[in-house]
Formats: C-alpha cells, structure tokens, sequence
C-alpha cells in the first residue's frame, strides 16, 4: 500500500478511542474538528450492538461532535441489514440491550413474540442480563433458533477499567445448547468494512482506521488495505506493543486521537 496514497476517509473507533463509559477522552471532540476541518471523510465505526444509532448520536451529540446518524456504523445497524437483505420474513429473539432490539425494527426485521417462534437468536452485549433473559434465549436456541453475535470481543473499556463483553454472553448459550455461533458481523468482519466504505465511498488505499483494539480497528484495517492507528486510550496498554507480532503492528501508535492534532497532517499524507 503506498504511503503516497493521501487519506480522505477515517473509520474512528468509540469505546476506549473517543470516549471510556460515559467520560469523554481528552481532546477527542477537538481531534474529529481537526479532521473535518482537513477535509477528511469520517466514519464512527463500533461494536457496540447493544445500541441503536439514534443512542450513539446523541452520546456524540451530549460530547459536543457535529454528527449525522449516517455516519455512524454500529454492529447492531449492520446485523439489521444483513437481516433485512438476506432473511426479510425470519422473526428474532435477542439476548442484549434495547439497543439492538430498536436498530432491527428500524430496519423492519421482525421480532418474536416467544422464543420458540425465533428463526435466529441474535446476542449482543447485555450489561442488565437476568437469568431470566439467558434462559430465554437458550429456549430459542433448544427450539431450532440459529445464533448471530454483533460481534465477539472479550473486554471492552470504561471509566472502570476492562469489562466483559459479548464473547461472554455467547459463550453461556453455546456452553448450555451444545450449538455454536453461525453469524459475527462486528469488526473485524468484512460486513463491517464494507458498510463503512460504503458510507465513505473511499476506496481502502485512501482509509485511516483509529482504534484501541489490535484484535477489531487493527486487523480490520490491514485485512482491507487501510492504515491503521492503535490508541493506548483503552483495549492495548504500552506494554502489550513488544508483543505484538509483525502482521498485528499498526502503521501508527498513538497516546490518544487527540495526538492527531499535532500530526494530522503528516499522517494524512
């Protein structure tokens, strides 16, 4: 990929690159004013599947970010439209937040009315889980349900630290049913990737992706042929980088985004 190739589109990561829970990362909101101010095309780009775009909005509103809700990629809008496209009569049963639960009847896939009716379980991050909601979902699964992930992380960081992600969800249901996941359409997956550059419409030569995540922001970017810089802001801390293998190193190691402030220009080019 030559380095010649100026960027014109940036996929940017949420949790632990612009904001940790509900605290917003320095200078965040002053780093995606720079890039608009350079020209650069912006996608927010995130696992988050437990929310609905219209809830991301207005946490990057609430931050203060000038934002369209178009600009805005969120697992759970790209599991709604693989639905939507590809299984347009199925009816879901969920394990996860409303989050998920509004993004799908915004894109008019339809919800079950009893587990047992469920085409596909769909499991996002549930951060008010009740036994109750697990054994509803492993009663849709032990009636035929297909299972979907938004995504498949271990951790994801707020104001707290590390906390467990849906990799932990998945792995109660597949544990108790003996049936695995079919379906992950989160980042690093290719469903991501191209919902982003659609968005953009840049091709992947001319993308910079900025995550926290070696696993998620970093191989997606390499897989499709972006740059790619890791903040140390949350998922990777300074002492996991000598670790790093070749293929895993991003282009650019970052303090925070707010780093792009200083070196926009030099990045971009």
């Amino acid at each position: 990929m030559p380095v010649t190739d100026e960027i014109e589109g940036v996929l940017i990561d949420l949790d632990g690159t612009i904001w940790k829970g509900n605290q917003l990362i320095p200078h965040a909101d002053e780093a995606i004013a720079h890039l608009r101010s350079l020209g650069k095309r912006i996608v927010f780009v995130s696992n988050r599947g437990n929310w609905s775009r219209r809830m991301c909005y207005e946490q990057l509103t609430r931050f203060g970010m000038a934002v369209t809700e178009e600009e805005i990629i969120l697992s759970s809008t790209v599991t709604a439209q693989f639905l939507r496209e590809h299984y347009p009569l199925c009816q879901v049963w969920t394990l996860g937040d409303k989050g998920l639960r509004e993004e799908l009847r915004l894109h008019q896939v339809r919800l079950a009315a009893v587990p047992e009716e469920a085409d596909f379980l769909v499991i996002t991050l549930h951060e008010t889980m009740t036994y109750q909601d697990l054994n509803l979902a492993f009663r849709a699964v032990s009636h035929g349900a297909r299972i979907m992930a938004t995504n498949i992380d271990k951790t994801f960081p707020n104001e707290h630290g590390n906390a467990i992600d849906v990799a932990g969800m998945v792995g109660a249901i597949e544990a108790a049913t003996g049936r695995k996941v079919e379906f992950v359409f989160g980042k690093p997956t290719c469903f991501m990737a191209e919902a982003a550059l659609r968005q953009l419409q840049v091709p992947p030569n001319r993308c910079l992706i900025i995550g926290d995540s070696v696993e998620s922001d970093i191989r997606m970017g390499r897989m499709h042929g972006m740059r790619t810089a890791l903040v140390l802001t949350g998922n990777t801390k300074p002492s996991q980088l000598d670790a790093l293998r070749a293929k895993e190193r991003p282009n650019y190691v970052l303090d925070s985004i707010g780093d792009i402030i200083r070196l926009g220009k030099e990045i971009m080019q």
